[in-house]
């Protein structure tokens, strides 16, 4: 969800994840005796939410009378998985979760397991190019995919109609909009929008940060004017839900986390679409949101590979997915769930499918994508409280621009 919300500690090592139980499916005659250890987030475990993992891993035995399984729960998200597993791989879960702008903590530390052959195929046929970039490195493909991570827009249908929605300086004549302004996750999107890269293709670390030159400026000054619009207002501390809830909000920038919060408040009225443009001197420029996935790893220490990579397999199958969706709502990215009735009419999912696809730009794993997250934060901020201003836009988009490609020595 958004960036660092569940950061792993520094120096949390992988005995303080808590282990949730632990439970045996049993093979038929002559089946061999394994015994495999999985992590997932607590809601992926809780009675609450159904115990999508303990059902899985269950169907799972059930499909493989040839293992004796005994599954061993731990409860570790998709930031921390990575930490732990990087540090102690030995002591860590074969099968587990993380986040996509991970992947080098663990493929650094040789932790990661690859996914080739028979199963680099069935990956590549059901999910699209673009997400499976989001876990690739080299030619390599370290997890299965099973949700896809980004930001779209919410909005209160009766008030902008779809037409409206397409663009963000229309949708400010008609009724009030709320914007994470402040955080980094989401502010590039205007410069995204007018031609600022980071390293590249986000791959190419040497190009570093292109986020200070003329256009750069531009989105800097087209923000000054933005802040200062009375029908924009900045979300912070939970204040575009609760305007929603009050009806001083009417469209607000988030993801699926809070879409049941959202239909509560909005009911027939909740709006989702991808990202408008914005109009930049007189031209329309596309808003681009952070993409990211989440995905099924398996540890290389593993002493059962194979079915390792079977589990992992299945807990990011279709049928895993739907099963993830019903239960708890996780946006499926499976592309054989396209034509499921249920999930292709939700409005959240094609909001979120069109943002991934069509107004997102993938999240930079590189080291040096950590230099970036402040100095963008600053620049939200500093526009924010007035010290950025057109006179001196060009200096401070400068600056932004190399803290962003500096490593703070």
């Amino acid at each position: 969800m958004h960036r660092k919300a569940v950061r792993l500690a520094a120096g949390l090592c992988a005995a303080s994840l808590l282990l949730a139980g632990c439970s045996s499916s049993t093979g038929g005659s002559g089946a061999e005796k394994i015994r495999l250890m999985v992590w997932s987030p607590s809601e992926d475990q809780s009675k609450d939410s159904g115990q999508w993992l303990q059902t899985c891993c269950e169907n799972f035995a059930a499909l493989h009378p040839e293992w004796d399984i005994t599954f061993v729960y731990g409860v570790a998200d998709e930031a921390g998985a990575a930490g732990a597993v990087s540090q102690d791989p030995d002591a860590s879960a074969d099968v587990f979760m993380y986040a996509n702008d991970t992947l080098t903590t663990m493929t650094d530390a040789g932790a990661l397991a690859k996914f080739g052959g028979i199963y680099a195929e069935e990956l590549k046929a059901t999910n699209s190019e673009t997400l499976l970039d989001s876990i690739t490195m080299d030619g390599d493909i370290y997890g299965v995919p099973f949700t896809t991570n980004t930001w779209y827009m919410f909005y209160d249908k009766s008030v902008f109609s779809e037409e409206d929605v397409k663009n963000l300086d229309t949708m400010l004549e008609k009724g009030v909009v709320s914007f994470p302004f402040t955080n980094s996750w989401y502010l590039p999107a205007f410069y995204f929008g007018n031609g600022c890269t980071l390293f590249g293709d986000g791959t190419q670390e040497e190009l570093g940060a292109d986020f200070g030159g003329e256009n750069a400026v531009e989105v800097t000054e087209y923000l000054i004017d933005l802040v200062s619009n009375p029908n924009f207002k900045i979300d912070q501390d939970g204040s575009g839900l609760a305007g929603l809830r009050d009806g001083s909000i009417q469209a607000m920038f988030t993801g699926s986390w809070e879409a049941a919060a959202i239909q509560e408040i909005l009911g027939d009225n909740m709006g989702v679409a991808a990202l408008p443009t914005y109009t930049l001197n007189g031209e329309e420029k596309q808003m681009y949101a952070y993409a990211g996935s989440k995905a099924i790893g398996v540890n290389t220490s593993t002493k059962y590979m194979k079915a390792s990579i079977e589990l992992a397999m299945y807990l990011g199958s279709a049928e895993a997915q739907q099963l993830h969706y019903e239960l708890r709502t996780v946006i499926p990215c499976n592309t054989e769930l396209n034509d499921v009735a249920e999930i292709a009419s939700d409005p959240v999912v094609q909001a979120q499918n069109d943002t991934f696809d069509r107004t997102s730009v993938l999240q930079p794993f590189v080291a040096s994508m950590s230099n970036c997250w402040t100095p963008v934060e600053n620049m939200g901020k500093g526009i924010r409280n007035g010290n950025i201003t057109k006179a001196n836009a060009a200096e401070q988009t400068a600056a932004m621009n190399d803290a962003m490609n500096s490593d703070g020595i």
